[in-house]
């Protein structure tokens, strides 16, 4: 039985309130995959029982094998699954991998191929949005609008740390997509970009490998000098604190971790604003609600989950938010499945604290979603 309510509640400049759709990107539980505790039906079936949907994200080539072929058995296999499982399809990611030769990189014909085949699976497997990695241009992404069309999958390009929704690269593909004027031309919100400090899971995993206190105490200072500068204007700026990270990890006796706190430093935890994303509002149809841990109170430290669900809600966002946790990557020691639980138990604090809530329901996320995207901004 749905549980969808109606409210017309609207903020004083007359927007009506958002109710954002929850769900969860299967690449949060890699390292259960990986290990082989769960397989691909496996973990849906765990995503339905367990309340982590209805909305479910999937990345094309670590899940289905042979992607981007599907077979036409495997399809309707799958489809019957979600359907089984109340699930909502929310996003397919796709890549755009233009070193897949060893000798060259594809050029743009190969590459528009390439994405081809990909858009054409997540219409297959009932995707409604595919998301479209950052290293695509404004070129590429216009060249790729007769395939939306064709397919009718709506691409989602993500706003993904190092940059963030006022990079120069970001407000020239925001401009494309205004001068073209399809609905089907958008991005994917990664909160990653917008984070407000180390996570302090990833600093005890480097405790872990040794680190010392006063090393992890100067990498914490070091972030906390460039938050309060704010994101880097452009890659050489990028570069620079990139490099500063390695000099201080070699300076401090471990020059073997120096790469990865920049990769981390730089990479992961962007330290542009919240109110950043008000750039690119409108053409926001996906969000991925990137994260990396729950505090003892029940929060989360590292990224502001009650201020960007605070926008969204504000700003009249009603399609799907992604749980993405990303902690796994150095978390061994924690249930990944826990932590997302606690993650989205936040999520829907903030948007009842908003003054609206988020959509648990299948049949009313089914719903949202569709209204979400055929009232996109064109």
């Amino acid at each position: 039985m749905s549980t969808e309510t109606t409210t017309s509640t609207t903020t004083a400049t007359g927007t009506k309130l958002g109710t954002p759709i929850q769900g969860v990107t299967l690449y949060s539980f890699t390292r259960a995959f990986h290990g082989r505790e769960y397989d691909l039906e496996g973990l849906m079936r765990k995503v339905a029982a367990e309340g982590y949907g209805p909305g479910l994200e999937i990345i094309g080539f670590s899940s289905f094998r042979g992607f981007p072929k599907i077979e036409p058995a495997f399809a309707g296999e799958f489809n019957d699954l979600v359907d089984e499982l109340g699930l909502v399809r929310t996003s397919l990611a796709v890549n755009a991998d233009i070193g897949i030769h060893r000798d060259r990189l594809l050029n743009q014909d190969e590459l528009i191929e390439y994405m081809t085949r990909q858009i054409e699976a997540a219409s297959v497997l009932g995707f409604p949005i595919a998301r479209v990695q950052i290293s695509i241009t404004p070129d590429s992404m216009e060249a790729l609008v007769p395939v939306a069309e064709k397919y009718g999958v709506t691409l989602a390009l993500e706003v993904h740390a190092d940059q963030y929704a006022s990079h120069p690269r970001i407000l020239a593909l925001r401009d494309r997509y205004e001068k073209v004027g399809s609905p089907l031309l958008g991005f994917t919100m990664d909160w990653g970009a917008t984070t407000v400090g180390f996570a302090p899971s990833l600093i005890e995993a480097y405790r872990r490998r040794g680190a010392s206190e006063e090393l992890l105490g100067k990498v914490v200072d070091l972030w906390n000098g460039y938050y309060q500068q704010g994101p880097p204007a452009d890659q050489q700026e990028h570069g620079q604190r990139f490099g500063s990270f390695i000099g201080l990890a070699a300076q401090n006796g471990r020059p073997d971790l120096g790469i990865d706190f920049g990769i981390n430093g730089t990479g992961l935890f962007g330290p542009a604003r919240v109110d950043d994303w008000l750039e690119i509002m409108p053409w926001v149809r996906h969000v991925h609600g990137k994260f990396f841990g729950i505090d003892e109170n029940g929060e989360e430290p590292s990224v502001p989950v009650r201020d960007l669900i605070t926008l969204l809600v504000e700003n009249g966002y009603s399609g799907a938010v992604s749980s993405e946790y990303e902690g796994w990557h150095w978390n061994n020691w924690q249930s990944p499945f826990d932590i997302i639980r606690g993650e989205q138990a936040v999520q829907r604090s903030a948007a009842e604290n908003a003054g609206s809530r988020m959509i648990t329901d299948a049949a009313e996320a089914r719903r949202a979603l569709d209204n979400h995207l055929a009232t996109a901004h064109a």
